[in-house]
């Protein structure tokens, strides 16, 4: 009848491993970002069944952890930028953090913790330099924590940097001659350091969609790893792909950095499936099979080769992303907000046709939408309630270039009430909106546009039970009446 129990979907990035030769391996990243998540326990079943061994987390979630323990997948937990400044200012946070979060899950049947992620891109320039100066002390803090734990030959720090911390002059625009920001050059190679004295890996989050996003003239192809576009020189090295020739970039700043032998993870890489036209499925399925089949092949890029480690971004959509960047910041995943594969995808990067197990058991709300009132011929306010609605929910999907971008404006509008009626876990009154919007059992989805049905979570079966309840009693009173008329 209704949906059943509660699927929370746990934190940030998981890490997908897969073995291609050697000790290559995928990771991918698990954020959970999201108004009905899916049960911890259940995603981890789903990356066992698909062989991915290798989750990075932006937190240290307690119900994910605990649906780990026990697994052989690798993790890297991350400590959020807002908590940089008390582990930069106080040892004794960092010891608190380390214990809690490490330290207790640490042991025989508990979960694999491999790395440490200090921050989450503090250096990006948005953030106009409010991390700056805490990360490297809390980096340090947290070393020092590990060492006392007896844990810092099995767990290893990081800093997951944005690719903006380097460049290349626009008068030379070549990886050879990448460097790091001048601003943040010195601060960058402080850090550099301090990972390289403890054998630990330079974390970078590198998107090739954003090329694209950011830039009209952009060549397409280039994006991507199987394209035809004009191959960039630098001097006898030859980059048919931005990737490459991003990731050389930091390689040089590297090597004048003098660190040209450093370890360098690719900490988020991926391509989103809406909020913009060059999002969508088949476009991700392109980049993520060609980055796959290139990062385990072993060619490396033209300054390095060897096997590329990587994490994808992500597994899973996530509803309430910030939507600063674009509105296809919610659409990252590998799987839709349900656990269900958005298309196939070999992690073997061999290029075959592979599909993904979807997440099982999942229950849903009951098959009902919120729609604009047919009936309605007066449409004073209707703007100002899509508004509303779409403060209160995600319609992303209703932007320029996604996938329902087509829709009449009536269309919009049922979109967008059948959006927050979703979120409210279809409660009466967020299906309302003045006595414009009305509910219907006849699914108003169109070709392209999906009309979602959210997943159920503990309380909004509770709720819809408790409705289920409140219907019988009233019935049940109104017969009582009746038979007391009839008496």
């Amino acid at each position: 009848m209704v949906g059943n129990c509660g699927d929370l979907v746990a934190f940030c990035l998981v890490f997908l491993t897969v073995v291609s030769g050697g000790s290559a391996w995928v990771g991918v990243n698990w954020g959970t970002m999201a108004t009905h998540q899916i049960r911890p326990e259940k995603v981890v079943k789903m990356l066992k069944e698909n062989g991915f061994t290798k989750l990075k987390l932006f937190d240290a979630d307690e119900l994910i952890m605990a649906a780990l323990m026990g697994t052989d997948i690798q993790v890297m937990l991350a400590i959020p930028n807002n908590m940089l400044e008390k582990i930069s200012n106080t040892p004794k946070a960092a010891d608190s953090w380390v214990y809690e979060n490490v330290t207790s899950y640490f042991f025989n049947g508990g979960v694999k913790i491999k790395y440490v992620a200090v921050g989450n891109e503090p250096f990006l320039k948005a953030y106009n330099g409010t991390f700056a100066k805490k990360t490297l002390p809390a980096l340090k803090n947290i070393q020092t924590s590990l060492n006392k734990a007896g844990l810092s030959s099995k767990v290893k720090i990081t800093v997951p940097f944005n690719a903006d911390i380097y460049y290349s002059p626009d008068s030379n625009p070549v990886p050879s001659a990448g460097d790091f920001r001048p601003e943040m050059r010195d601060l960058t190679i402080e850090i550099i350091q301090f990972l390289y004295a403890n054998n630990a890996p330079f974390t970078v989050n590198i998107y090739p969609f954003l090329s694209l996003y950011f830039n009209e003239n952009f060549p397409f192809d280039f994006a991507f790893f199987d394209g035809k576009s004009k191959p960039l020189r630098d001097g006898k090295a030859l980059y048919t792909n931005v990737f490459d020739a991003n990731l050389d970039t930091l390689l040089w700043a590297l090597d004048k950095a003098g660190y040209p032998d450093m370890e360098v993870l690719i900490g988020e890489i991926g391509w989103p499936t809406d909020g913009d036209k060059n999002a969508n499925a088949k476009s991700a399925r392109r980049f993520n099979f060609g980055l796959l089949k290139h990062a385990l092949s072993g060619k490396g890029t033209p300054k390095r080769k060897g096997t590329i480690d990587l994490y994808l971004f992500s597994l899973i959509d996530e509803n309430i992303k910030s939507v600063a960047p674009g509105n296809f910041e919610r659409h990252w995943g590998v799987f839709e907000f349900d656990g269900k594969p958005k298309y196939e995808l070999d992690l073997t990067g061999q290029h075959k046709e592979k599909g993904l197990i979807p997440v099982e058991g999942i229950k849903y709300l009951q098959k009902r939408w919120c729609i604009l009132n047919p009936d309605v011929t007066d449409f004073d306010g209707l703007a100002g309630s899509i508004d509303y609605a779409c403060t209160f929910s995600d319609c992303t999907s209703l932007g320029y270039g996604s996938s329902c971008n087509y829709l009449s404006l009536q269309g919009n509008a049922s979109y967008a009430f059948n959006m927050y009626y979703q979120v409210n876990n279809q409660q009466g009154w967020s299906c309302d909106f003045s006595s414009l919007a009305t509910i219907t059992q006849k699914d108003p989805s169109q070709s392209g546009c999906q009309f979602p049905v959210m997943i159920a979570s503990s309380s909004s079966l509770l709720l819809l039970h408790e409705e289920g309840l409140l219907c019988i009693l009233k019935i049940a009173l109104e017969v009582y009446i009746f038979v007391l008329i009839l008496l």
